[in-house]
């Protein structure tokens, strides 16, 4: 009786998808931008960002990322440059309290390394954007990423700001996100 019941559960258990391990971002990460003004170079963070992943990476189809940032606490410590960012010109946070980012599809870039394939959504504005990034697995797992966001697709900095010699086009995304395991 115990064989069947233990051949039982064995094949349920073979039978019953495997599922992405979900978490939620714990104290630590951190979400940063860089770029430059008149050649001089500039960086700048997201504090208040938060971040769900469902991630395996033996099972990448079942993966998804989502990440809410507020943009009102952006903050480059330039006072006149962190205005400017938030007004109609740039984020325009009286208009468009934050940006998203939400990944489906990833692939494996060979050993540790992966890309989301996802969407950042910023002023009204959704366009495709790749995460690639480093997996620490453990008990508090670590996303190391980078993506490139062309600012003009969302209408960052247009008009007077649009010549992109003086600011490029290009702006490099960098994040560091410590995970704990979801509580269910």
């Amino acid at each position: 009786m115990r064989a069947v019941a233990a051949l039982f559960i064995a094949a349920s258990l073979v039978a019953s998808p495997a599922l992405a391990a979900d978490y939620v971002q714990a104290p630590g990460s951190t979400l940063g931008f860089a770029s430059r003004y008149d050649g001089e170079a500039f960086t700048g963070r997201f504090p208040a960002f938060t971040t769900r992943l469902s991630f395996d990476p033996a099972q990448l189809a079942k993966s998804k990322l989502d990440v809410v940032i507020p943009l009102a606490g952006t903050t480059t410590a330039n006072p006149e440059r962190d205005e400017t960012l938030l007004g109609s010109d740039f984020f325009n946070v009286a208009r468009f309290a934050q940006a998203r980012y939400t990944a489906t599809r990833f692939r494996s870039l060979g050993g540790n390394r992966y890309a989301a394939d996802g969407s950042l959504s910023l002023r009204g504005v959704s366009k495709p954007v790749t995460l690639t990034f480093t997996w620490t697995p453990g008990a508090r797992p670590v996303l190391d990423g980078k993506a490139t966001v062309k600012r003009l697709d969302f209408g960052i900095g247009g008009g007077d700001w649009a010549d992109t010699t003086t600011l490029p086009n290009d702006v490099a995304v960098s994040t560091r996100v410590v995970f704990a395991p979801a509580k269910k």
